[in-house]
């Protein structure tokens, strides 16, 4: 699967790029790079799910965000220094390239449109991580459940019933919340009819309403 920046290179120039990259396959739990660990690499999600996360001062891991396929990952923490700030770990089967740093950086500055493109792509990433963090801080946890069960519907599986693929304990990290809470707000939204809850599964049922909570969480 190609990028959206690869689709501007030359056939030399994607010749380049398949002779210095290699792709892996990762089950569900696998870290794909580890935080502090020395990179060499920039990593491209071809297919799958992956979730972001940093370990803080007292040792607790957050959830950052949430990366569906196709995206770039850790070109932050890969290009602005060796060492990587956070870990990503995939939470569905994912395949992921790996990137020699130096060939990506070569293209970077010998085909414009390919750093316009990258540089659109990180601008676009930090406006919705901005929004994120916003909305982290102004809404209350009902708005947040809400808001990660649309997340999934709409932007991930496109689909009004999907399987979660996070635990309770890590949508309570991803939100800054609780997992006593999170639980508690689901199985309230699956006793007032607004979602089912089978297990993981998650049906919506009344969609107006899940927005309402949304957005006026």
């Amino acid at each position: 699967m190609r990028s959206f920046a690869v689709s501007v290179l030359s056939e030399d120039q994607i010749s380049l790029l398949g002779n210095n990259c290699v792709a892996v396959d990762f089950k569900k739990g696998d870290i794909i790079f580890k935080q502090d660990a020395f990179s060499l690499n920039v990593a491209y999600l071809k297919t799958g799910l992956v979730k972001l996360h940093m370990r803080g001062l007292s040792g607790k891991e957050q959830i950052i965000k949430i990366s569906k396929a196709p995206t770039y990952l850790g070109i932050p923490t890969a290009i602005g220094d060796k060492i990587n700030h956070y870990s990503a770990t995939a939470i569905e089967t994912s395949s992921v390239c790996f990137i020699r740093l130096e060939t990506f950086k070569d293209l970077i500055l010998s085909n414009p449109e390919f750093s316009y493109k990258i540089i659109i792509n990180m601008c676009q990433n930090e406006l919705i991580h901005f929004r994120n963090c916003l909305y982290r801080t102004q809404k209350n946890s009902r708005g947040l459940v809400a808001d990660t069960i649309l997340n999934f519907a709409n932007n991930v599986y496109e689909s009004s019933s999907f399987s979660l693929p996070l635990t309770r304990n890590e949508i309570a990290s991803l939100i800054n919340s609780s997992r006593e809470l999170v639980s508690r707000i689901l199985s309230e939204f699956h006793n007032d009819g607004i979602i089912r809850l089978e297990g993981r599964k998650v049906t919506i049922l009344n969609l107006d309403l899940l927005v309402k909570i949304s957005e006026n969480g």
